[in-house]
């Protein structure tokens, strides 16, 4: 159709300009080609672009490239992102967690105020698995088949121990050599700092950390019993402490 005279082309010139049928580059795939593609991710979301065209040239003994297999991948609407990293927990993980919220869920801002929350951490001064990237959907970070599972760590890690309240923290304290007992945790926890802030706070102040082994030593419950500290328990996932 002659519509530059609209701009004062002339129909030579429009007949240039006109966009025709069948012109661009072929599309090496076809679409049931590119629902193979899409398919072959999400049966396994850590497979590389490169390894599924290699399986795609091994089923179907067609070359692609790792740019085509991207580009049908974002088609399908997968996108490369860094895994969602957390701890497994198991229905008795799970249970107990949500039963200590049901018996906190009254409670007041002036009544959190009180309370110091604690924890060691161990962290990893190694690469990690979040270098490898996982295809999936956008806003389905948090679903299960796109997490990634981390319970350990290897020997190059360190440990700390922090508390954190409404208004105040304490001092991020670094575990020698890396292993929390319930004397250090005495030593290097309760006395030098838990200490300070049950004085800050008085009488109602509450101390809250999980169930980790050197936590419930009767070395630091007598400990506890003796600075007359009011504690409670959060549900942990490991007696041991949590990676990050």
């Amino acid at each position: 159709m002659f519509f530059g005279k609209e701009v004062g082309l002339s129909p030579v010139m429009d007949s240039l300009l006109e966009r025709r049928h069948g012109g661009g580059r072929v599309r090496s795939t076809t679409p049931a080609e590119d629902r193979y593609i899409v398919l072959s991710a999400k049966r396994n979301r850590r497979t590389t672009a490169q390894q599924v065209a290699n399986q795609f040239l091994a089923d179907s003994g067609k070359q692609i490239s790792q740019k085509t297999v991207a580009r049908r991948l974002r088609g399908g609407g997968l996108y490369a992102r860094r895994p969602v990293v957390f701890v497994p927990l198991t229905r008795q993980h799970r249970t107990a967690r949500l039963q200590w919220c049901r018996e906190h869920h009254n409670w007041t801002e002036q009544d959190w105020a009180c309370v110091l929350f604690s924890d060691e951490s161990r962290f990893s001064l190694s690469s990690d698995c979040r270098r490898q990237l996982i295809c999936r959907e956008s806003g389905t970070a948090y679903r299960p088949e796109n997490f990634q599972e981390k319970d350990r760590y290897p020997t190059c890690s360190i440990m700390v121990w922090a508390g954190i309240r409404i208004n105040g923290r304490t001092c991020l304290h670094v575990v020698a050599n890396g292993t929390m007992t319930g004397q250090r945790y005495i030593d290097e926890v309760l006395l030098p700092h838990v200490r300070l802030f049950r004085g800050a706070v008085g009488d109602k102040f509450v101390f809250m950390n999980d169930n980790a082994t050197c936590h419930r030593t009767l070395a630091v419950q007598n400990c506890l019993n003796g600075e007359g500290y009011s504690t409670s328990r959060m549900a942990s996932a490991f007696s041991r402490s949590k990676p990050h």
